[in-house]
């Protein structure tokens, strides 16, 4: 394993920690690093299942345009390019061409014997920056040595979760035939939504507290004022920003950006009334009116750092301020909110 030098952690969950850095000597060329020997105890062998899984399918792809490719792995997880790219979620590409591309896309993992089996969550979409298609986040997927009826059906709910992602964002490029397509499930599928995805549900969000759902209904409007006015009484508070993130259950949470230099973390919780988490910062980042960038704070609530690399380009002041708050944060999980998202690029 090449050593690593991690820059940032971007994700944190009962499976893996997700680091993204460089490699010693080659900071200009980012990587991924998932620690699979980070989970407990308890979770780890199912972590290491996903773990074999994604580094089988990326050694399937080795080469392909649109995927990431597998540097290394040792006993603690594996190291794999980073994949440059907006997600489809933020993305949403109403160009004929993006979608032809993740066609072929598609097609070519079929040929090395891959379904990805995880393309219904636009977040594992990107649109490279010259606008092609790429996939990310191989765990769930599947490497069939004979293309039979297992591989025929799975590879044909890739597709169906293709024109899916196409109906959300590109609804005017919608044939009649792919209209039949989504609205006629595969067998297997009908029975996973009936039985398996129950039991799925079940695991991960009773057993292991964790989801990859949207949140709902904004506790801001009905407890905002009174978290604020709660903490803005704290001495060496200058002012408070929430914003809500998705709770690793299910709904969502508020989390307090307060803006208070030195301030005790643990005195500042304890009088947050019903903030979920509340991390004091140096200071808020802020529009030129004054107000504060919200549109920052949810990413760093929401855990997007993808998302936030790409809101900082180009501003080399904002990201002195807000990289630290990035750096301090205090959710870890990769749950998005789709309401606030639509508000974002809307």
């Amino acid at each position: 394993m090449p050593d690593f030098v991690s820059e940032t952690v971007l994700k944190r969950d009962v499976f893996s920690e997700t680091h993204k850095g460089h490699l010693a000597g080659e900071p200009a060329r980012p990587v991924i690093r998932r620690i699979v020997s980070a989970a407990p105890w308890w979770s780890r062998p199912l972590a290491w299942v996903l773990a074999r899984r994604e580094i089988a399918a990326l050694r399937a792809v080795k080469g392909m345009d649109g995927t990431p490719q597998l540097i290394s792995t040792d006993r603690d997880g594996l190291l794999r390019s980073w994949s440059e790219g907006t997600p489809l979620h933020l993305a949403r590409p109403a160009d004929p061409a993006w979608y032809r591309d993740a066609e072929r896309l598609l097609r070519r993992l079929r040929r090395s014997g891959i379904t990805h089996n995880d393309l219904a969550k636009p977040q594992n979409w990107l649109m490279t920056p010259d606008g092609r298609a790429a996939v990310i986040d191989f765990q769930l997927a599947s490497r069939h040595r004979r293309q039979g009826a297992l591989y025929r059906l799975m590879a044909y709910e890739d597709f169906r979760h293709l024109l899916k992602q196409k109906r959300a964002f590109a609804p005017h490029l919608m044939t009649p035939t792919a209209k039949r397509i989504l609205a006629r499930r595969s067998l297997p599928s009908r029975i996973w939504m009936a039985s398996g995805k129950k039991l799925y549900n079940a695991i991960t969000k009773g057993v292991f507290k964790w989801s990859d759902g949207d949140g709902t209904g904004d506790r801001i409007d009905h407890e905002g004022a009174a978290i604020v006015s709660a903490l803005k009484r704290r001495p060496g508070v200058i002012d408070v920003a929430l914003t809500l993130y998705p709770l690793p259950k299910k709904g969502v949470g508020i989390y307090a950006f307060v803006e208070a230099p030195g301030a005790d973390p643990t005195d500042l919780k304890s009088h947050a009334s019903t903030a979920d988490l509340v991390q004091p910062i140096a200071a808020l980042p802020r529009a030129p009116d004054g107000r504060p960038r919200l549109d920052i704070l949810s990413l760093i609530a929401m855990n997007q750092m993808t998302e936030l690399d790409a809101a900082l380009s180009g501003d080399a002041g904002l990201a002195d301020i807000v990289r630290p708050i990035a750096a301090g944060r205090l959710n870890f999980t990769d749950r998005r909110i789709a309401r606030m998202e639509k508000k974002a690029v809307g």
